[in-house]
């Protein structure tokens, strides 16, 4: 009995659906089952209506295709949500075969859900005007959500190596502002009449199916073989599957050793999920985890005062006055705050300190940055996404992050991996 791949798609889709959360519930409980629900809730309806959209209008050879490519999205999505039950960090195979596909699927259904909506209006419009041959040419249309899927998992796998150069000091607007910053992705910057503080700030590695222990190590090395003056970490080391997977982040993180003595780090909010994980993983290393304290580091530009502030998700300025107040600017050194979430920048009293590094954002993760442009999803909303903003006298770079976590693709903007060049404005 030959069963109609339209039918064992939907099967396929409503067994996940239940099964996914249900083995959830009884085995890990509420919280992942309903992460479960939502998630392919929101993917799988405008996988199944593009699905039947796409085959009743290709030809019988590409049918075929089209049927097997979605029927192993959505098993490999099945088994990617399935294994998060009892999350750990898979092998080479394992991801490349199930979570990649899997995740890139569900990027792709809820892309398609959206992209749908939208040009409901349009099409409902042609139809009323009974414009069939122009509906004809536009559905090809539907191909572009997984178009720019595909596309993305590119993006996501490849961050961009660059020397970014960020000037502190000088006035600024009074409204948070994005400014210029000089990044150098294919060429060395200029020479300058002053050596600048080089910097490898380290944002949001997300340990997981997208940032192996080897992939984050290579990236690791690849940075500190440029012999940074300072390295700082800001947060989210984790992912589901890093934590159920004990001294995988410490392995990770080998290539710090070294480097002990100028290398701090910070929490992200993810990283309170799994402390001890993560503490022990910096300890084992040298890094000094700073938790709403201070360090001095001694460069080759002079003494730096680091400040590091705790993850808060409530009372952001009263933390963060109250820390920069608990430690006053040193004479003579350059200030730099660690702060995880650049939502509370706007809190930092202008002066306290010369620059903030922040992350947290993944640079905002869906925008049109590859295509030359800042824009995100997240430009007119409260985060600052990615690049240098400046508010009076105050300075934040947002790091577009090392790796990336929750929604399962980079669409637009890379990861980043970069030297950083603070120059301080000369004096006078």
């Amino acid at each position: 009995m030959e069963i109609d791949p339209v039918l064992g798609l939907r099967l396929l889709a409503g067994l996940i659906l239940v099964g996914v959360p249900l083995l959830a519930l009884r085995e890990r409980g509420p919280t992942y089952a309903t992460f479960a629900v939502v998630v392919l809730g929101l993917s799988l309806p405008g996988a199944l209506i593009s699905h039947g959209r796409l085959v009743s209008w290709v030809s019988p050879t590409w049918r075929g295709v089209i049927d097997g490519a979605f029927l192993y999205g959505m098993a490999a999505l099945g088994l990617h949500m399935g294994h998060l039950v009892r999350a750990r960090l898979r092998g080479r195979f394992f991801r490349a075969a199930v979570s990649v596909p899997g995740q890139a699927f569900t990027a792709a259904g809820f892309l398609a859900g959206v992209w749908l909506l939208a040009l409901l209006p349009l099409r409902a419009t042609l139809w009323a005007l009974d414009a069939q041959r122009v509906l004809e040419v536009l559905r090809v249309l539907d191909l572009v959500p997984f178009v720019l899927a595909a596309i993305s998992v590119g993006t996501s796998v490849r961050p961009a190596t660059e020397r970014v150069r960020i000037p502190l000091g000088g006035e600024g607007p009074s409204e948070l502002t994005r400014v210029p910053v000089e990044r150098y992705r294919h060429t060395s910057p200029p020479s300058l009449p002053e050596r600048p503080l080089t910097v490898v700030q380290i944002a949001d590695p997300h340990l997981g199916p997208w940032q192996s222990v080897a992939r984050l190590r290579r990236h690791l090395k690849r940075l500190l073989a440029q012999d940074p003056d300072l390295v700082l970490l800001t947060g989210d080391f984790l992912t589901m599957e890093g934590q159920g997977s004990p001294g995988a982040l410490a392995e990770a993180l080998a290539p710090l050793a070294p480097f002990a003595g100028r290398c701090f780090a910070i929490f992200g909010n993810h990283d309170h999920e799994a402390p001890h994980e993560v503490r022990g993983a910096l300890a084992r290393h040298g890094v000094r985890l700073l938790v709403d304290e201070e360090a001095v580091a001694e460069t080759p530009i002079g003494p730096v005062q680091i400040l590091g502030a705790d993850y808060v998700g409530r009372g952001r300025r009263a933390h963060l006055e109250s820390m920069l107040a608990w430690h006053p600017r040193r004479p003579g050194h350059l200030r730099l705050l660690m702060l995880h979430d650049p939502l509370g920048f706007r809190h930092i009293p202008e002066g306290a300190v010369d620059l903030t590094l922040s992350g947290h954002t993944h640079g905002g993760q869906l925008g049109l940055l590859s295509l030359g442009l800042d824009w995100t999803v997240l430009r007119r909303s409260a985060w600052p996404d990615h690049g240098l903003f400046a508010l009076g006298a105050n300075r934040l770079y947002v790091h577009r992050g090392t790796g990336f976590y929750g929604f399962p693709l980079r669409i637009g903007v890379p990861g980043e991996l970069s030297v950083l060049e603070l120059v301080r404005a000369p004096s006078h």
